[in-house]
């Protein structure tokens, strides 16, 4: 199990997982607004591994053809999770709220056009300008 939580408390989550998923740095503009920094850092992880317990708010966004559903905690507002029309059963846990989550490993980069310009990207890591090709990316978070 892997666990996580908000940064009062208040609500605290597990993943029924074995080890720390891979996450992947988004540097589009939504991410870098929703963050309040130069990218979010984020894990897939099936919905049906995630346990929350604890106050949490949701939040509904439209973007273009899909609705993206965060939940905050209704205590500190830190975002937590969010779920996506466009993935369904699958949610994107935000990396700093895992336990230990400076032991995570960046597997790829997405929207690179969009990242601040002070912002150096390794090269040995997938990275792309864009959205990622589905199975590329996959291929990426899986290495």
């Amino acid at each position: 199990m892997i666990e996580g939580g908000c940064r009062c408390g208040a609500v605290r989550y597990m993943l029924a997982v074995d080890s720390l998923p891979a996450v992947y740095a988004c540097h589009c503009h939504i991410c870098q607004r929703a963050s309040g920094s130069a990218f979010s850092l984020q894990a897939l992880v099936r919905e049906d591994q995630l346990a929350v317990t604890g106050p949490v708010i949701t939040r509904e966004f439209t973007t273009e053809d899909r609705v993206s559903t965060v939940r905050y905690c209704s205590e500190c507002l830190a975002r937590l999770y969010n779920t996506n029309s466009a993935r369904p059963g699958i949610a994107v846990i935000r990396g700093g709220t895992i336990d230990r989550s400076e032991k995570l490993v960046c597997k790829a980069h997405i929207f690179t056009a969009y990242r601040q310009r002070w912002v150096s990207l390794p090269t040995d890591i997938p990275q792309w300008p864009e959205a990622a090709p589905l199975a590329e990316f996959v291929t990426a978070l899986n290495a």
